[in-house]
């Protein structure tokens, strides 16, 4: 058994390693080239397009790793269909269960694999990347409308919410064009601060600089506003640097965890989460991904060569992971338009290709 396990996971783990090198390296091509239009502007150059090219490659290898599971597996399974290996083990006593049991171990070995980098190593490039994109353009602009975001606070004069739009960001904790908008608790307006930047501290208060700050009296009969500048202005706020940092950089930067606590954050805010939510079922089902692929590789094993060439092989096994890939985004879309369960969203393709892989694998066990 140590042998068959040795011969399988040897040509399995080199197939993909060897399908996710080559996606990664065109990948990576495409980045670079697509790069190099800015060079020389604001001191940009060809390393710093080379090393924002290399800061993506943990996201792209993020979201390949089911793709290159899938296409290593099957030109791996295929080729021992092919040279009648597979026909052997079987008739040595390598049963259906087995088989299975043997892939279902390396495929969690693949969702640990991609747990990992998604959760620990690509956030952390894709910030970098995104700071260094920040450099490079000045700031991260974040949307036409920029990111909104909302706060509670208790004051003597009574509660206080605010709403804070941000125009532009560098790192999560550097903002430009900020406008906060201070409310009552009957939802009146009370003040407008204005700033050209701000930055967010570790206790929570942003220091405001070039500040404008207009405010809305009532009195008896009339209304003013009466308008102060000032060059620099501390806000407290109860919003931390994580929280600014999930709102204005882009999703791919969050791990699970911070994903999590951002969701509970726009929920405590009373603000629309479907999006995030969807977003987090998917980062947390997408690791799983990898033993979906690996079912639907396992059919190809009992084939037999006058089904066709391994590149005949290979070139379904692609066409089912980008119908897989498809699926995956389409439901996320069709399920924050639809209003669905977000965790039902996140794991119905991987359950509908699952089911398709049994049934082929019990099919092709029971008449081949």
């Amino acid at each position: 058994m140590r042998t068959v396990r040795r011969l399988f996971y040897a040509d399995i783990v080199s197939a993909v390693a060897f399908v996710a090198a080559a996606f990664l390296s065109l990948f990576f091509f495409i980045d670079f080239v697509d790069e190099l239009g800015d060079i020389g502007t604001r001191g940009y150059t060809a390393l710093n397009a080379a090393a924002y090219s290399l800061l993506l490659v943990p996201g792209h290898f993020y979201e390949l790793v089911p793709i290159a599971v899938l296409i290593g597996a099957i030109y791996a399974l295929a080729g021992l269909a092919q040279t009648s290996q597979y026909t052997i083990l079987r008739t040595g006593g390598l049963g259906p269960g087995r088989a299975l049991w043997l892939l279902t171990s390396l495929g969690l070995l693949f969702a640990l694999l991609t747990y990992v980098v998604g959760d620990h190593v690509a956030p952390v490039s894709e910030r970098l990347a995104s700071e260094l994109q920040a450099m490079r353009k000045g700031a991260l602009k974040v949307g036409r409308s920029g990111a909104w975001l909302r706060d509670h606070t208790q004051t003597p004069e009574g509660e206080r919410s605010y709403s804070v739009n941000v125009g532009a960001a560098e790192g999560g904790s550097l903002l430009r064009d900020v406008r906060i908008f201070e409310f009552d608790a009957d939802g009146r307006l009370l003040r407008r601060i204005a700033a050209a930047t701000a930055q967010v501290g570790k206790d929570s208060s942003w220091t405001l600089n070039d500040v404008d700050i207009t405010r809305w009296n009532e009195g008896a009969g009339t209304a003013s506003a009466p308008e102060q500048r000032l060059p620099r202005y501390v806000w407290p706020s109860t919003l931390s640097a994580a929280v600014v940092a999930a709102a204005v950089l882009p999703i791919s930067t969050m791990s699970t965890t911070d994903l999590y606590r951002y969701i509970g954050h726009l929920a405590s805010n009373e603000q629309a989460a479907q999006s995030q939510q969807i977003q987090f079922w998917k980062r947390a089902f997408y690791p799983f991904a990898c033993l979906v692929m690996i079912g639907l590789a396992l059919p190809f094993a009992y084939l037999s060569a006058r089904a066709g060439g391994i590149s005949l092989k290979v070139f379904g096994g692609i066409m089912l992971g980008i119908s897989f890939v498809l699926l995956n985004n389409v439901a996320g879309h069709l399920g924050l338009l639809r209003g669905w369960t977000p965790w039902i969203v996140a794991a119905a393709p991987s359950a509908l290709y699952m089911l398709l892989s049994f049934a082929a694998f019990s099919w092709l066990v029971r008449y081949r």
